[in-house]
């Protein structure tokens, strides 16, 4: 069994799971469309087109079928919806793409689309609007107060996010984040809606927490993993703490059962004071925050490769140890 991981970045740690998940039975690929470090920790590589070339899945078939690839694991926003949109011609090729369904991946990469979605489910939201001048209604009428959190529709990690504390910053950070967003590859989603990408959201008072709500290859329930973050840089958790999922579940359930995602999903989650859980952000893919969870104890990539190989859940790979805390560190490495 050899398994392909697309759009790798810098995720060498995940190249490093699966190729101990994978040891005597099968090999780790990666690729990406820029060298980077990652993709040389791998069993072998491979530098792509870009995502939106046309022969970008016609590229990666090709590679796996040259390198004998059963599944394919993107850990890229941008790449899950194109893989999904494919996922029939792999499998007709007998490659499994660990992709959920297509609707899954535009409603998780659209924060607009998330938040219509999640409050349709009944799960609490903060305020959020698309159009600068009903924002500013919403503030005349008291119904949303500064700060408020400007960041990009269709975005992910750090690009662009600001703080506006009053309503000079607001019209200013507005133009210069939509001015940023045309110079990033977030131009191509937002081209969608050039006047409706930046999303404008009440800033949130409360406890940030990562889930990952982890479903098994057919979408069903699994799981929560839970962790309260420290610190965060450059958009990613820095330094955080496994805590118990149980005040998780009941949210993590609701969203698994009617998402039916694939795999991991990848959540940030605000509890307040009051005790409820405002979701925020999604991603149907391994996230920067999964290193937390398998320091705990936790080996998501091992329950992986025994589902694809046909094996039931076992869940003393799925139990992490409440109370472990850690950070990211850099680490000297040699290169090859």
């Amino acid at each position: 069994m050899n398994i392909l991981l697309t759009s790798v970045g810098r995720r060498t740690y995940l190249v490093n799971y699966f190729k101990n998940a994978l040891d005597g039975i099968g090999y780790v690929y990666a690729s990406n469309s820029v060298m980077t470090y990652t993709l040389t920790q791998a069993d072998g590589y491979t530098l792509t087109p870009a995502i939106y070339d046309g022969n970008y899945i016609s590229f990666l078939l090709g590679y796996c079928k040259e390198k004998n690839i059963s599944a394919i694991i993107s850990l890229f926003d941008i790449d899950l919806p194109m893989l999904a949109k494919n996922r029939e011609l792999f499998k007709e090729n007998g490659i499994t793409v660990l992709v959920s369904d297509y609707k899954v991946t535009e409603i998780c990469n659209d924060k607009w689309a998330t938040y219509l979605y999640l409050s349709k489910l009944g799960i609490p939201q903060t305020k959020s609007f698309i159009n600068l001048d009903e924002a500013k209604q919403a503030l005349k009428q008291g119904d949303i107060t500064f700060p408020l959190i400007l960041k990009p529709r269709w975005g992910m990690g750090s690009i662009g996010i600001y703080k506006a504390c009053n309503s000079e910053e607001l019209d200013v950070l507005y133009k210069k984040l939509h001015s940023e967003i045309f110079d990033t590859y977030l131009r191509y989603e937002s081209d969608a809606d050039r006047e409706a990408c930046v999303i404008i959201q009440q800033k949130i008072n409360g406890q940030e927490y990562g889930l990952e709500i982890l479903n098994d290859l057919k979408g069903n329930y699994v799981t929560t993993f839970a962790k309260k973050k420290l610190a965060m840089r450059s958009g990613e958790t820095d330094i955080a703490e496994i805590v118990d999922s149980s005040d998780f579940v009941d949210v993590s359930t609701i969203i698994s059962k009617d998402l039916k995602h694939i795999g991991i999903l990848d959540v940030d989650c605000f509890r307040t004071d009051s005790g409820n859980n405002i979701v925020l952000e999604m991603n149907c893919r391994f996230g920067g925050q999964y290193p937390f969870t398998h320091i705990a104890g936790v080996d998501v990539p091992q329950q992986i490769v025994n589902w694809l190989r046909g094996q039931e859940t076992d869940m003393r790979l799925l139990t992490p140890k409440i109370g472990t805390k850690c950070c990211k560190d850099l680490v000297p490495v040699e290169m090859g």
